[in-house]
């Protein structure tokens, strides 16, 4: 009966280590570069286009970037949440100090009523996506 306590016991203490091990977040120590660069949005991180007209085509806003680190910058990638929307960035390294971009065009052909986009921005300064937002309202083109 001993035997079968403790048997049990170290079943239910295993059975928690494993559980634990799901549910908390794994350690992942940023490399020293990460550390060393900061990502930071100079500015607004959401930019409202207000109400733009269909019949105009594609609007563009530009964010700013900055690096707010000791160590080079460098924004690895940028994603847009649908083909309404494509980035464009700054390729090269940003010193620290200095000031890199991200373009975000959206192209509001066949799209009225309001919209917001996310665009994920991924670099060495920010563990995982930091998200910029565009957001507006498209007028339908009239018809004629």
């Amino acid at each position: 009966m001993k035997r079968l306590i403790i048997a049990i016991t170290l079943i239910l203490l295993a059975a928690s280590l494993f559980a634990l091990k799901l549910f908390l977040p794994a350690s992942n120590p940023m490399s020293e570069q990460q550390k060393e660069a900061v990502f930071a949005v100079v500015g607004e991180s959401t930019h409202d286009f207000k109400t733009i007209k269909e019949a105009d085509g594609p609007v563009t806003h530009t964010f700013k970037i900055k690096n707010e680190g000791k160590a080079p910058l460098v924004i690895t990638n940028v994603t847009a949440s649908c083909g309404c929307t494509s980035p464009d960035w700054t390729k090269q390294p940003i010193a620290p100090g200095k000031i890199g971009e991200v373009k975000v065009t959206y192209d509001p052909a066949g799209r009225p009523n309001p919209f917001s986009r996310p665009v994920a921005v991924y670099s060495n300064g920010h563990k995982g996506s930091y998200n910029l937002t565009i957001k507006g309202n498209v007028e339908a083109k009239k018809i004629q």
